[in-house]
Parts: C-alpha cells; sequence; structure tokens
C-alpha cells in the first residue's frame, strides 16, 4: 500500500495521508515509492511516484513541496505553487493546497485546527524541534488544534550525543526521562523524539497529540531510514483542506 491515512478524528474538511516505500517505480537503494529528488535517484521516476501517489490518494492539487533544512521557518501559503519553498513547516488557511513534509527518520507533525479552518504541515528534525519549529507554527492558528505524530526513526533506535540532550534538558529538565543510557555505549543516549515532540504540544496547550507508532528504523518493509540504509528514500506526509 503506497499510503495510509492517520488514525484520528478531524473535521469533516481535513484530509492527512501519509506515505510508505511501496507502491513505486525507483529501483534500489530507492524502492520505491521514493518521493526525495535530492536523494540520487533517477528524477524520472521520482516524478512519476510522485504523481502515482496524488491519483491514488486523490489529491485535489500537486503537493507543495519544500527544501527542509532543520531551520525553524514556517511559510503561510496561500496559493498554489511549483516552487520548491525554503522552509521546515507550512501552513494554510486555503483549501485544496496540499502540504507536504518529507522523512525517513526525523518527525512529520500533522496540525489540524479542530473547527477545520487551518492545517500545517510539519518537518521536525532534533535540531529544529530543540530551536522551536513547532512553537512557530502554532503561533499562527487562531484556534484550537490537534496533532498527528507520523513515522519517524523510535525510541531505541534514535541514537544521540550529550549535546541533543542539553539541547532538550536545558530548558526542560523534565524531559530527561526522554533519554535513556544506550546500552552499548554509555557515552550515548537513545532518545524518544516523539516524546520529546508531544511534550512541547502539549506544553503549548495541544491536548490531542496522536501517534503514528511506527519507527522507520526498525520497519524496513514500510520506511525508508536514513540512519538504518545511509543511501534511501523519503516518505512524506501530507495534509489538506476541501471546500
Amino acid at each position: 500500500m503506497p499510503f495510509f491515512k492517520p488514525d484520528w478524528k478531524t473535521a469533516a474538511q481535513v484530509t492527512a495521508i501519509s506515505s510508505t516505500r511501496n507502491g513505486g517505480v525507483s529501483k534500489p537503494p530507492f524502492d520505491s515509492m521514493n518521493l526525495g529528488n535530492h536523494v540520487g535517484d533517477d528524477p524520472d521516476k521520482v516524478m512519476q511516484n510522485r504523481r502515482r501517489l496524488q491519483r491514488v490518494a486523490n489529491m485535489p492539487s500537486a503537493p507543495i513541496w519544500l527544501n527542509q533544512t532543520h531551520s525553524t521557518h514556517v511559510e503561510v501559503l496561500t496559493q498554489s505553487t511549483v516552487q520548491v519553498i525554503d522552509a521546515d513547516a507550512t501552513y494554510t488557511e486555503v483549501p485544496n493546497l496540499v502540504l507536504s513534509v518529507m522523512t525517513a527518520d526525523c518527525l512529520p507533525i500533522l496540525i489540524a485546527a479542530k473547527d477545520g479552518s487551518a492545517v500545517a504541515a510539519v518537518h521536525a528534525g532534533w535540531r529544529g524541534l530543540a530551536d522551536g519549529i513547532v512553537e512557530n507554527t502554532l503561533s499562527l492558528f487562531k484556534s484550537e488544534v490537534q496533532a498527528w505524530i507520523g513515522p519517524a526513526i523510535g525510541a531505541d533506535a534514535f541514537e544521540v550525543g550529550d549535546d541533543v540532550k542539553q539541547a532538550f534538558c536545558y530548558s526542560a529538565p523534565e524531559l530527561a526521562s526522554a533519554f535513556k543510557t544506550h546500552p552499548a555505549h554509555h557515552d550515548k543516549w537513545l532518545a524518544d523524539l516523539p516524546r520529546i515532540a508531544a511534550y512541547k504540544l502539549n506544553k503549548l496547550g495541544v491536548e490531542a497529540v496522536e501517534f503514528s507508532g511506527h519507527c522507520t528504523y526498525s520497519e524496513p518493509e514500510q520506511f525508508f531510514s536514513y540512519r538504518r540504509d545511509g543511501v534511501t528514500g523519503r516518505i512524506a506526509s501530507f495534509i489538506w483542506l476541501t471546500d
């Protein structure tokens, strides 16, 4: 199956999906539904994959793609564009604009106003998450929201150093519980990135937070993982409003 839908209840005008690595035309190591045009795959095959997913997911328009740089920049979209946007999150109140974030271990976070008035898609690597990408995105919403944390590297696989732990725990000591000592490398930690994101969302008043429950690193049949494979493809998560 090339995609699945988040298990959350939203306003009727909100639609969201998350792709898998299956159902496309790319060859190994990008097999097969690679959506990333920056990883060394054949551009023609990437375009075929994107068009195929747009068709089978019944998207109202071609997705708007990002050049993600682990920043805290959120782009507010008011119209469709074929330009690749330099940002790590997008926000819109306009129907039929398909927002996207590509990942291969980082967190995709989809956010929707509960009244169906706006949506956002967030790319949250550890650096963007620590620096404020979630805060910047939530500041744009004018009503109560809900969030879905998509497939990402899990708490038993995300090895980090002291710098990452300190980036979060210096200002939020309670997040120390989201880090556990690596069983084989005692100078390293295993970080629970989805839990950290949920903490930040909750802290900002978002009580309705759902998790995909999928680990990209440990599910090679379903997802790409940069930490696992190095050279690999990208999945994507999408959200849009309908009329």
